[in-house]
């Protein structure tokens, strides 16, 4: 039985002095009946759910101080303020997936430590984690997410489109200026499209990190407290970017949708997890994202697992999340999501739970790109920041655009967000 519920539609984002308010009242459980634990996640997949539940079973039957363990299924559109107005109201989980609200979980103290947890339990093995991939959910040397999923950023190829227009490329040297002028011969000879960058759909503007990365670019300083849009570096990328799309038209403008897995566009930049999308109606190939004039990069998009602060059961909740994130458990998960483990991240241990990627292309666009992959951007007040991006931004979707002004406005209106 899959222990799921559907939770209706969220309300408004609470604020991180709300969240933090909530939290600091929480106190562990003393007595001695049996707990129920609940986890919230924003995956639906029928399959991944029954994973879930047969690991927490696995657990169940040798942790007679838990009842129960539900995994309750939250609409991913509203995650964020489903889960941070269930903290604040006193409705907290026991546990819960993050992506881009995790800095504002580990500022706000919502997060319980995790390093001593997985370093006592036996045979969890801490220091097989990969240093890349927990930088993203760590505090001054304290790990508050487990980096459960870790899927960079590939190039996704339709080679029947490139074919069709006479196209060719070599991913050994493939830059984006080659993949602008080949998506660009596709759309005039096809009609189709020619790149895409995946949920992109010019409201997430972080996806494009995915392409400003290769100039040398970043959305704010190292210490996050100043922003960079106007920095030459992203100047050049966004001439990049409008220059594809009103000029060569390789890239699809705002109001045009473009699929690239329904075969609707000859590139896209999306996560390596995406490939289950591909259903054999054209042929493909994936690569490493393309080199930039700064070089070879690599954009890894990430996950987590925590224990909430709030929590009524915190121990019993980490003992179950070192449980659900060990070695053997960690293999099964790696099935659908890349792990963080070294000892699991080989192409061909990958390619045994996948049913589309060869052990040739997951280590390519997995394996060897982890190591040094940086993160989308990711702040405190994430959604505020993401608002007042896209409403700068939208300046830049028109032909006559002022680059460089347009990126001093998106400076303009996040660095109050930035400093605070």
């Amino acid at each position: 039985m899959i222990r799921t519920r559907k939770v209706p539609g969220a309300v408004a984002l609470t604020t991180v002095l709300a969240l933090s308010a909530a939290c600091s009242g929480s106190t562990a459980d003393t007595s001695d009946e049996a707990v129920d634990l609940r986890m919230t996640v924003w995956t639906a997949d029928t399959a991944q759910l029954e994973l879930f539940d047969t690991i927490a079973d696995a657990y169940l039957a040798d942790h007679p101080e838990v009842a129960e363990i539900t995994f309750e299924s939250l609409p991913f559109a509203d995650y964020n303020t489903t889960l941070t107005t269930q903290i604040a109201g006193g409705n907290a989980p026991d546990l819960a997936w993050m992506g881009d609200l995790s800095r504002d979980l580990i500022a706000s103290d919502a997060l319980v430590g995790l390093t001593d947890t997985f370093e006592e339990t036996p045979g969890w093995e801490y220091d097989d984690l990969l240093g890349s991939a927990t930088a993203e959910y760590s505090r001054d040397g304290t790990l508050y997410a487990y980096p459960f999923s870790n899927s960079p950023y590939a190039l996704y190829v339709n080679t029947d489109l490139l074919a069709a227009a006479g196209q060719e490329i070599d991913p050994a040297t493939l830059t984006w200026d080659q993949v602008a002028a080949a998506g660009s011969a596709v759309h005039a000879e096809t009609g189709k499209a020619g790149f895409v960058v995946r949920d992109f759909d010019y409201t997430a503007w972080n996806t494009l990190a995915t392409v400003w990365t290769g100039w040398g670019a970043s959305a704010w300083s190292e210490d996050g407290r100043t922003c960079t849009f106007d920095s030459p570096e992203m100047r050049e990328a966004f001439t990049f970017l409008h220059d594809a799309v009103f000029t060569s038209e390789a890239m699809p403008g705002p109001g045009t949708t473009a699929d690239f897995f329904a075969g609707d566009a000859a590139f896209t930049v999306a996560q390596v997890s995406r490939a289950s999308l591909l259903t054999g109606g054209f042929d493909f190939a994936l690569h490493p994202l393309p080199a930039g004039p700064a070089g070879d990069y690599s954009v890894l998009g990430q996950a987590g697992m925590g224990v909430l602060s709030s929590s009524e059961h915190p121990e019993q909740a980490a003992d179950f999340l070192a449980y659900l994130t060990n070695p053997e458990n960690a293999a099964q998960l790696a099935r659908y999501f890349p792990p963080p483990r070294t000892s699991l991240l080989t192409g061909e241990q990958l390619a045994a739970n996948n049913e589309v990627l060869d052990a040739s292309q997951l280590q390519a666009a997995v394996v060897d790109q982890l190591p040094n992959a940086v993160t989308l951007p990711n702040h405190t007040s994430p959604a505020e920041i993401a608002q007042r991006g896209k409403t700068a931004l939208d300046a830049m979707w028109r032909p006559d655009a002022d680059i460089p002004a347009v990126l001093r406005s998106v400076c303009t209106a996040i660095d109050p967000i930035l400093a605070r």
